[in-house]
């Protein structure tokens, strides 16, 4: 059995602000710290209910914050910038399941730091379906027929996981209070959740189907502002909805889709402010 754990940041144990996750703030090294020891938790549980083999996945802005000469020994982790298929990396259909760890609310909704890859995202839409990234993620894995199977980090992230995927199993290590501020269990009361939930997820995974993705999703991304909509735009094969800050994609699969999310953020963050 193979698990595949996808670690970012904002849903942490305790991290409120950007403190916590930016590498150039005072909390950061405290943050991945924390960070590192969730990823345990889980890795731990798993290797304990069947697991032969976890690879996880640094999800977190340079993807290089957890510290591997502190994970257990046996893990494989994938680390650093720059990935083609980024939080998802290295996923495929040898996986048993996916977990998502520390994950946190889309943009625009209530959170402890919720954004959609980057802060100039309003809304990311899959056809229909407005999506952060904790649901594009899980659309890859559908792609490959793998089930997410567990969601851990604040309870708007839970919420977002539960209504996307019947029967998954969640994690609350924090409560949202308001973007900045959390209720959160300690590091040792939140390690014992995670033990348990992982427990439970796995034991679980029959009655978890995979968020299967349409055939030829059309993706629209609602930007901040305009220019950021001007610079998504300039990749080729994208439409700029006049009058507004939708770019929209017309892709083949899901993963052609969210490789081109990626490039359109990354163009959209080229906007400058004054």
């Amino acid at each position: 059995m193979k698990i595949y754990v996808s670690v970012d940041m904002e849903g942490i144990t305790g991290l409120a602000d950007e403190t916590h996750v930016n590498s150039s703030k005072h909390n950061y090294e405290r943050g991945r710290q924390i960070m590192t020891d969730e990823a345990n938790y889980v890795i731990q549980s798993a290797f304990d209910h069947g697991a032969k083999e976890v690879i996880v996945n640094d999800s977190h802005s340079k993807m290089n914050n957890l510290l591997i000469e502190r994970l257990h020994p046996e893990t494989q982790l994938i680390t650093g910038d720059v990935k083609p298929y980024s939080m998802v990396q290295g996923l495929d259909d040898s996986f048993y399941g996916a977990m998502f760890v520390g994950y946190h609310a889309r943009a625009s909704k209530k959170g402890v730091m919720s954004h959609t890859m980057i802060f100039g995202v309003r809304e990311i839409y899959i056809n229909d379906t407005a999506v952060g990234e904790l649901g594009f993620n899980a659309y890859v894995a559908g792609y490959h027929g793998i089930p997410v199977l567990m969601v851990a980090g604040d309870d708007q992230a839970a919420m977002e996981a539960e209504a996307l995927i019947p029967n998954i199993t969640t994690a609350v290590v924090k409560e949202t209070i308001s973007r900045s501020v959390v209720k959160s269990l300690t590091p040792v009361k939140a390690g014992e959740l995670l033990i348990e939930k992982t427990a439970l997820a796995i034991k679980n995974r029959e009655n978890v189907m995979p968020l299967t993705p349409p055939d030829r999703p059309l993706m629209a991304i609602e930007f901040a502002n305009y220019g950021q909509a001007e610079w998504a735009a300039l990749m080729p094969g994208t439409e700029h909805l006049e009058n507004t800050t939708i770019v929209r994609y017309q892709a083949r699969d899901i993963l052609e889709a969210y490789r081109a999310m990626l490039v359109m953020t990354e163009l959209a963050m080229r906007t400058t402010f004054c």
